[in-house]
């Protein structure tokens, strides 16, 4: 599936979600990015600052909070490392599924 395929599906299926707010949107779209950059591997492999920075998030509790929530809601898979010197893994799920 490519990123605009994800994207669409993503706001096909946050439409109705209440739980979802700008936060979690601008860090979907940042992942989003981030794959493209990477020559759309899944799962992606980053470092929390890197995707914070794309989608202009500043703290890294909201970063975890949005993160936690979004693998949560089934939009994602999160895998935190808690390893500074090891990258997180994020799957992109279908949310339509």
């Amino acid at each position: 599936m490519d990123s605009q395929q994800y994207l669409s599906d993503f706001f096909d299926a946050v439409r109705s979600d209440g739980r979802i707010g700008v936060t979690h949107i601008g860090i979907y779209a940042a992942l989003l990015q981030y794959r493209k950059e990477k020559g759309f591997v899944n799962p992606i492999q980053a470092f929390s600052h890197e995707i914070m920075e794309i989608a202009k998030v500043s703290s890294t509790i909201t970063y975890s909070r949005c993160m936690r929530a979004l693998s949560d809601y089934g939009y994602i898979r999160y895998e935190p490392s808690f390893d500074r010197t090891k990258a997180s893994k994020i799957y992109l799920t279908n949310p339509l599924q």
